[in-house]
């Protein structure tokens, strides 16, 4: 079992920033690929942002140019700049074994509200 670890997230105002920060801890594959999703209530959860164990990077079109993703082992870190409001809502951390299937492990959300 894998278990993730989250913080960060926040309050700011539209044009401001945010970090989040996900650690995994258990039995973490050499395969591996973590990332970012996100939700607002009453429509489905959406990928944001992934990186593989090998730093190989993947990011939704909107999020293009203003978050960045890093990893540094078993923790990953999602920079994000020039909020809008558009980005609000419960952001998860998630996790896979390989690289195929999507996440299959979730950390518990940690909120994220840009302000207009």
């Amino acid at each position: 079992q894998v278990q993730l670890l989250e913080s960060g997230g926040g309050l700011a105002q539209a044009g401001g920033s945010l970090n989040l920060s996900c650690t995994a801890s258990g039995s973490i594959g050499r395969l591996n690929a973590m990332g970012w999703y996100r939700q607002v209530q009453g429509k489905q959860r959406e990928f944001v942002a992934g990186v593989t164990n090998l730093r190989v990077t993947k990011y939704e079109d909107s999020v293009k140019g203003r978050f960045t993703i890093s990893r540094d082992k078993d923790t990953v870190r999602l920079r994000m700049n020039n909020l809008n409001p558009e980005d609000t809502g419960v952001y998860y951390c998630g996790y896979c074994a390989g690289y195929r299937g999507g996440f299959d492990r979730w950390g518990k959300g940690t909120q994220v509200t840009a302000s207009s």
